[in-house]
């Protein structure tokens, strides 16, 4: 956003002003504000003044629909003009667990009445390179995606295009569908690995159970293995698959994933 407007448009909400993360926006010159979900009492403030409106969904799983539902409200409350969601690729047929969230705040964005944009983000390419380190100590990659192709962009791409629908433009009604220019197996993820790295792995694809177990045998909290295995098999079913060029259409051309494993290995 400090790309596309003055730090004295902005106005972040945060839980704690206190952690670092927030004060080095603090330091930035963008106005910090108390904004906890769960907290309704602290919204009312949170969006005085606010024209539009950037809801990034929350990460505790089960209760992400009862507090996108408070800041809606909120939002509704405050006369914001528009508030733009990120929500997940196709969440409207997405096979994803993680989808029926999103899917029951866009519904409830719908019934709020109040101006609204659906940024559908697809994966991070980042989520891959998470699970290097565990694979290079192995030798291998592990999975159960398949052949599924992946349409991934670097997490500053989706920033990228947030940041270019709130700062100018009628995206009232709109829904973006957003993911990378090109898209990788966990294959060719791998073999883009074994190359940039010098340490040579292999993708050995599993069915989901077995991934599942797998995962929980190395130490990944069962609620992350469950995602794991989830979107491994809504991989394979083409789910984070898209090639509309939306994300293009809004910043330009997107981070290739192996410019994302080079900046990994800072090679």
């Amino acid at each position: 956003m400090l790309e596309e407007v003055p730090a004295s448009a902005i106005a972040a909400g945060v839980r704690d002003p206190a952690k670092d993360a927030a004060r080095a926006i603090g330091e930035k010159g963008v106005e910090l504000r108390i904004a906890d979900y769960s907290r309704p009492e602290t919204l009312a403030s949170a969006f005085a003044g606010v024209e539009r409106l950037l809801l990034i969904s929350g990460s505790e799983l089960g209760e992400r629909t009862a507090q996108h539902r408070n800041v809606i409200k909120a939002a509704k409350d405050a006369g914001v003009r528009l508030i733009a969601y990120t929500s997940i690729l196709h969440a409207n047929t997405s096979p994803l667990f993680l989808a029926a969230e999103h899917r029951e705040t866009e519904l409830a964005l719908k019934e709020s009445g109040v101006p609204f944009v659906l940024l559908r983000n697809g994966w991070y390419t980042e989520v891959y390179t998470w699970r290097l380190p565990l694979a290079l100590k192995q030798g291998e990659l592990i999975g159960a995606a398949g052949d599924g192709r992946i349409s991934s962009a670097a997490r500053a791409d989706y920033a990228r295009a947030a940041a270019a629908v709130l700062a100018s433009g009628d995206h009232a009604g709109r829904i973006y569908e957003l993911a990378g220019d090109t898209s990788f197996t966990l294959t060719d993820f791998a073999a883009a690995v074994s190359e940039i790295s010098g340490n040579a792995i292999d993708y050995r694809n599993m069915d989901a159970e077995e991934f599942r177990a797998a995962a929980l045998a190395a130490g990944v909290p069962d609620i992350f293995a469950k995602i794991l295995t989830d979107t491994d098999a809504g991989v394979a079913q083409g789910a984070l698959f898209d090639d509309g060029g939306d994300l293009a259409r809004l910043i330009g051309p997107t981070t290739p994933y192996r410019d994302t494993l080079v900046q990994f290995f800072g090679t």
